[in-house]
């Protein structure tokens, strides 16, 4: 699954010299905790979350240290950041992006690593193209097994790792994954259970792939994976 199949395409953004609070209204009336700050040709400047907003608001005495250790800014920095009173002034920049075609893992870990509940989407121009959150991952999540065995077959043995599918037997129960079948290499029968893994909504696969040798002898199967790491 891909970050275009998740995304929200219809994006409230705003500009880097609009004022910071018409940009608060604006978030308040979207109900949305943060919004993209984009230029006139509609690349990504920064985001203006609901963090920024506050930080004017509450001050340094409440607000500085936190800050200054989540952005890792300088005091002149911050300063500069509370007596904001545009967008762009108040805005977190660069802005943390994704492209719409990479897999949705990799939305999961920027957000987890960065600390972030959202990534704008852009293009292969860096234009913005939608906005992907923690809740789409989350819904991504609850798929049905129907969906996710599709997604085995077409997108992890097909077109990732073109093996033929046929060979495989898939069976998904509860977003748990029993992989059997014979492959043509342990190296196959070792990233399958890897990739599969990776995909949203399995919660454990248990793989009794096994391979051939060279000589066209059946091997034993590869190692069981249960909960291996995103």
């Amino acid at each position: 699954m891909r970050v275009q199949d998740l995304m929200t395409a219809n994006v409230v953004t705003v500009s880097s010299d609009a004022q910071l609070k018409h940009a608060a209204t604006m978030l308040a009336e979207h109900r949305v905790s943060g919004l993209p700050v984009v230029d006139d040709d509609g690349r990504v400047l920064g985001v203006l979350s609901e963090a920024d907003v506050l930080f004017k608001e509450t001050g340094r005495e409440e607000w500085h240290g936190f800050f200054e250790r989540l952005i890792a800014a300088s005091p002149s920095q911050l300063d500069l950041k509370l007596a904001a009173r545009t967008v762009g002034e108040a805005m977190s920049a660069p802005a943390v992006t994704i492209g719409l075609r990479r897999p949705v893992t990799d939305a999961a870990t920027t957000m987890i690593q960065e600390g972030i509940g959202r990534l704008p989407v852009i293009d292969d121009d860096g234009r913005l193209v939608g906005i992907i959150t923690r809740a789409d991952l989350v819904r991504a999540f609850v798929r049905t097994d129907a969906e996710i065995e599709r997604e085995i077959r077409e997108e992890v043995l097909c077109r990732t790792l073109w093996l033929q599918p046929d060979a495989i037997q898939i069976e998904v129960s509860g977003g748990e994954v029993r992989l059997s079948g014979v492959v043509q290499t342990k190296t196959d029968a070792e990233l399958i259970p890897t990739f599969v893994q990776r995909v949203p909504g399995v919660v454990a696969v248990l793989s009794k792939l096994r391979w051939f040798e060279e000589n066209g002898h059946r091997r034993g199967r590869a190692g069981i994976g249960a909960g291996l790491p995103r």
